[in-house]
């Protein structure tokens, strides 16, 4: 066990014989910590000496063995640390004890469900003939933040679409305004050019032509929510499993042929609530650019009963809350 190594530069070096690596673990912004891997190129079939498994190191850094401070040990396993920090509650539930959260962990943001009508913003167009999930959500840098979905949500689209969140977080702010005064706001209005009934539902969307390659991380879908996304407008989805996850987060997986959006686009759904319902396959809908209207249709298929319900719901957050109530 290497103990009281200096490296420069706020590093720090582990070893893991059984894996055969050697870490580089370095302090990063914001208090996050990565570890880099590095497969040692030491014969591991038999036994090295600390020198020799420092010396490698000092050659992979660049650092004179000499300017090292470090001394050995051996090492004893003791639990006592963590039986006196580590609070296990298999078999011991506390129902009448607040759950304390870490400091880097939130609740979900509650969900509403979905309006009778609907206004869509078109925030974000990805002309990218595939739209990878780690493009609309990278991984790597944002792992500190899985349990946080608001802060983690701030890195949505950040390699592909940096004002992405800005313009996401405008038409969230609107909606919010619209449902405590009862009306979008003035800006909004002018660029529509009409009053949308009272129940009608405002949030963004992103338009893309073949969006969720990749991984299966539902982050894709749910950073997009937590700031007011209601929907995804494609020609194709690059996976079913990114367009269920799109579905779960209550949003509506919309479909087009001809794809020419811009960035500040409207889309104007009458009756969605119902269309949804329904069960339709088509959904006649009004496209508001650069003060222009255009009636144009978006596909809406296929979906099932329970996920119908579920976008109707809101999420399935919402979906489950609401057949537990019953």
């Amino acid at each position: 066990v290497l103990q009281g190594i200096f490296i420069p530069k706020k590093s720090q070096i582990k070893t893991n014989i059984s894996q055969k690596t050697i870490s580089f673990e370095s302090v990063q912004d914001k208090g996050q910590l990565f570890d880099i891997p590095y497969v040692s190129k030491l014969n591991w079939d038999v036994k090295h000496t600390g020198e020799e498994i420092v010396q490698e190191i000092c050659d992979l850094v660049d650092v004179e063995l000499a300017t090292l401070n470090f001394n050995w040990s051996k090492y004893y396993f003791d639990k006592t640390i963590y039986e006196n920090r580590v609070y296990c509650g298999y078999g011991k539930p506390k129902p009448n004890e607040q759950l304390v959260y870490g400091p880097n962990i939130a609740d979900w943001p509650q969900q509403v469900a979905l309006g009778k009508n609907l206004l869509l913003k078109v925030v974000s167009v990805l002309s990218d003939s595939v739209t990878t999930t780690d493009e609309l959500i990278p991984s790597g840098e944002t792992s500190s933040y899985r349990s946080n979905p608001l802060k983690l949500a701030e890195f949505t689209l950040s390699r592909k679409d940096p004002d992405y969140v800005m313009r996401a977080e405008i038409v969230k702010a609107d909606e919010s305004e619209r449902r405590r005064s009862g009306k979008l706001p003035e800006s909004v209005l002018k660029e529509i050019n009409f009053m949308p009934p009272a129940d009608t539902l405002y949030g963004s969307c992103i338009a893309a032509r073949r969006p969720g390659d990749g991984s299966a991380r539902e982050q894709a879908a749910s950073c997009q929510r937590v700031l007011g996304g209601i929907a995804n407008i494609a020609e194709a989805y690059a996976t079913k499993r990114y367009r269920s996850n799109l579905i779960n987060w209550g949003m509506l997986p919309f479909t087009c042929g001809e794809f020419d959006f811009k960035t500040g686009d409207y889309i104007y759904i009458e009756d969605v609530l119902s269309t949804v319902r329904n069960g339709d396959g088509y959904v006649n809908a009004k496209r508001i650019s650069d003060g222009k209207t255009q009636n144009i249709v978006l596909g809406l298929f296929p979906l099932t009963d329970k996920e119908r319900e579920i976008i109707a719901s809101g999420c399935l957050i919402n979906y489950y809350k609401n057949k537990t109530a019953l």
